[in-house]
């Protein structure tokens, strides 16, 4: 019986040995294409190794590879090396992305490519040498098949190789895997894999190769909307909004009849900039007046996706989520909407847009006449010479000088408007704006000699260098900016019957470790303290995405109405609740929103991100961990996170739904 074992053994060994010599360059291509995947998943969400995904990876691998076989042997390189760089073009794609948005690429997403010319200097700012490095595999591979054409490894394998018999070996292998896989995965797998919008756990759960593929899947089939799925989308959507009932009135319902409106979209402003002061000078001074001022919602959250400003308008204006796959703005800009705009517009009301940069950026000159503005004034309608130009275009203070005047003559010519003005200096990268800036970032520290304990002052400035340092003085000058625009208006005799409502779009984009280094600065060494030293303040992952919030200030220099519009308000409010809260402020109603009104859920609001993460006043849920931080002291069950997270799950369908297969588009927009 031990002889049989060891014979068997032998045999098996033998096996493996002829395969590994006969199959070299295979081999090779498996573990560079492998070990590409799992470096991607450890710069982006951090895991290295998770079985599933490897096994998974591993089935698209050998599968594509097995085809190799079809090819002779002496042009097999060919093969594998035009593969290896895919593979790895995926990966340096994904790995660039990830750190602008904490998400993955989607082929869906190359609408937006246009838009990477005017944020150059976003994209080249946050490359490091890991996202990049991938390039090293096909260049390993190169010199794999060099080492291996110097031998007489291809005219020997030339001579043995059986190419059908070992195709259909490496493809039922790779089959095998995949069995494993899909065989071992949940319900809530298949679930999160067919939706997609979960683009970190499906990564995780099925690899960045599995990922890409399906979502080819998914964008052929969204592309083939009008052939497939629309019949299912019309019915859940009918279900959901039969089912809907219309907020009740409140005390702000009908307050802004007859009143103009101007949205000021402020690009990057994060409300924890309005907590930091610097050697006696507060970073946004003009912002914390206009909060003392007006009504500050202290805990307003944007839900932006890949479009990020223009998914911020989108969101603001419909009351909708983003786009699962692209961004809407351009690839569903022709859809019919229900916006903010097109209600006033019903009440005559005169509509326009503002902005700094080319009318081309996001596709705003296609995207905003389908929102319901009559009047676009974007970089042409602006006097500036080159040296006016910060980052992406006119710098905010020539912008908002010159736009005072062109809405004086609005409000002159009209007798109702509603505007929508965009910022644009506070862009990444933050270098552009910073030198603007004459905040003194120097940090103050004593340091006592032992001999003689004389007392020194010392001053070093660490953080203007750094990323977030960067960013505190370009919305420091950002808000100079804002001060002008304010002091425009109050010395205007226009604007006395007008509303504004200043918020931020979205968060700067710094990572947990760009952000964590301002909290934790030790000014002794320009290093940061360490858990345990009785300086360290704690800055965890729940931290940093609660952090994201925003300013919303609803601010007016109208005398019946700064009583109104005055005071904080905390309730944990999202993007998508600026719609409804604004036109029942005018006495409409928009039935086809997935926000609603603020001040009729107050805190039973829930703010849904397109991700599938979930936040409420009581906790913030992650969806794809499954992991949640409870916000209060009360004790949560599992039915609660359940419930929201099967609630958020339904409010991103639907919005996706209407904006994929035009549900609004048969129906009457005053239906209530």
């Amino acid at each position: 019986m031990k002889k049989k074992i060891l014979n068997c053994l032998r045999t098996i060994r033998k096996n493996v040995v002829e395969y590994i010599i006969t199959n070299r360059l295979f081999i090779s291509y498996v573990i560079l294409s492998l070990l590409g995947t799992m470096l991607v998943r450890k710069f982006t969400i951090g895991t290295f190794f998770n079985f599933k995904s490897l096994i998974t990876d591993l089935g698209i691998i050998f599968i594509i590879g097995g085809f190799g076989y079809f090819v002779k042997p002496k042009n097999q390189f060919k093969y594998y090396f035009i593969w290896l760089i895919i593979f790895n073009l995926i990966n340096i794609i994904n790995s660039i992305y990830y750190k602008f948005y904490a998400n993955f690429a989607s082929v869906g997403y190359l609408s937006t490519v246009s838009q990477a010319e005017t944020v150059t200097g976003s994209i080249f700012e946050k490359i490091s040498f890991f996202d990049i490095m991938y390039v090293i595999f096909p260049i390993l591979f190169y010199l794999i098949h060099k080492k291996l054409l110097s031998s007489s490894y291809y005219y020997f394998i030339d001579k043995i190789e059986k190419g059908k018999k070992m195709l259909i070996t490496t493809v039922l292998v790779g089959a095998l895997c995949l069995a494993y896989s899909f065989g071992v995965a949940s319900g809530t797998d298949y679930s999160r894999l067919a939706k997609q919008w979960n683009r970190n756990y499906v990564v995780d759960r099925f690899g960045i190769l599995m990922y890409q593929v399906n979502d080819v899947v998914q964008v052929i089939r969204t592309k083939l909307s009008s052939l497939f799925g629309v019949d299912e989308a019309q019915e859940v959507f009918n279900e959901y909004f039969k089912a809907k009932e219309k907020s009740a009135d409140n005390e702000y319902t009908g307050i802004l009849k007859g009143k103009n409106v101007v949205f000021v979209h402020m690009e990057g402003m994060q409300t924890f900039l309005m907590d930091l002061s610097f050697n006696g000078s507060e970073v946004t001074p003009n912002l914390n007046k206009l909060a003392s001022e007006g009504m500050f919602f202290s805990n307003f959250y944007p839900q932006v996706s890949t479009g990020t400003s223009s998914d911020t308008e989108f969101t603001l204006l419909t009351g909708l989520m983003p786009a699962a796959s692209g961004a809407v703005f351009t690839s569903y800009y022709d859809r019919e909407y229900f916006t903010i705009p097109k209600y006033l517009k019903e009440l005559g009301y005169y509509t326009f847009s503002m902005h700094g940069n080319l009318a081309s950026m996001w596709s705003r000159d296609r995207a905003h006449p389908s929102l319901g503005y009559e009047g676009m004034y974007f970089e042409e309608s602006f006097t500036y010479e080159d040296k006016d130009v910060i980052n992406l275009g006119i710098n905010d203070r020539l912008f908002f000088q010159e736009a005072i005047p062109i809405m004086e003559n609005i409000e002159n010519t009209y007798e109702n408007y509603m505007g929508y003005v965009i910022t644009l200096s506070n862009h990444s990268p933050f270098k552009a704006a910073a030198p603007y800036s004459t905040l003194d970032l120097t940090s103050h520290y004593n340091t006592v000699n032992p001999n003689t304990g004389e007392v020194t002052e010392n001053a070093v400035d660490y953080l203007s260098e750094t990323a977030v340092g960067e960013y505190i003085k370009s919305a420091n000058y950002a808000d100079t900016a804002l001060g002008d625009f304010i002091n425009y208006i109050n010395s205007s005799d226009a604007f006395d019957d007008t509303v504004f409502v200043f918020f931020g779009d979205h968060d700067a984009k710094l990572s947990r470790s760009e952000i964590n280094y301002l909290y934790n600065l030790n000014p002794e060494t320009g290093e940061t303290y360490e858990e345990g030293d009785p300086n360290y303040v704690e800055y965890d992952y729940y931290d940093h995405e609660l952090n994201k919030k925003t300013p919303l200030i609803i601010w007016t220099k109208n005398s019946e109405l700064k009583d109104v519009f005055h005071g904080e308000i905390t309730y944990y409010t999202g993007m998508y609740n600026v719609a409804a809260t604004i036109l029942n402020m005018y006495g409409l109603y928009n039935k086809y929103t997935m926000g609603e009104d603020i001040f009729s859920v107050k805190n039973d609001n829930l703010i849904v991100y397109p991700n599938g993460n979930v936040l409420t006043n009581k906790v913030y849920y992650n969806n794809s961990t499954g992991e949640y931080k409870v916000l209060t002291d009360e004790i949560l069950d599992e039915n609660y996170i359940s419930e929201i997270s099967t609630q958020a799950e339904e409010i991103l369908d639907i919005s996706n739904s209407i904006i994929v297969y035009n549900l609004l588009d048969s129906v009457d927009m005053s239906e209530e």
